[in-house]
């Protein structure tokens, strides 16, 4: 996986595998939402990360389960900030915020070889019928 594009393609496709409409469907929105925080995520390794070391993508009861693994072992300063978005445009800051807006459970954890991985949960519900 080379681009957030791909990821997204991906998350989406294990989304369809688990949420099938024979079984039970997802809410569009938070569909939208996982695939907002899949390129967050990704664009952020490739741009602030050193590059995109690998993407997990990994479902659970209640929703997904993210993993991206990175190249840099740098901690960005607003990992676990209260998600407050930026006053006015100044070309970057919003990636953050809005992952902690919609995703639960962001740990960030350094890898022993180097580099480091940051794990999130996204829930998803069920489309009502």
């Amino acid at each position: 996986m080379t681009t957030a594009a791909a990821a997204r393609a991906y998350a989406r496709s294990v989304v369809r595998e688990v949420w099938s409409p024979e079984s039970r469907t997802v809410r569009d929105e938070d569909v939208i939402d996982l695939l907002l925080v899949v390129s967050e995520l990704v664009t952020n390794a490739i741009r602030h990360g050193a590059g995109l070391a690998g993407f997990d993508v990994l479902p659970a009861p209640q929703g997904i389960r993210l993993a991206v693994h990175d190249n840099s072992q740098v901690v960005p300063d607003v990992a676990y900030g209260p998600g407050v978005l930026p006053v006015g445009h100044h070309g970057n800051g919003y990636g953050w915020p809005l992952i902690i807006r919609l995703a639960r459970e962001i740990a960030i954890e350094l890898r022993p070889g180097g580099g480091k991985t940051i794990s999130v949960f996204v829930p998803l519900r069920e489309a009502s019928a």
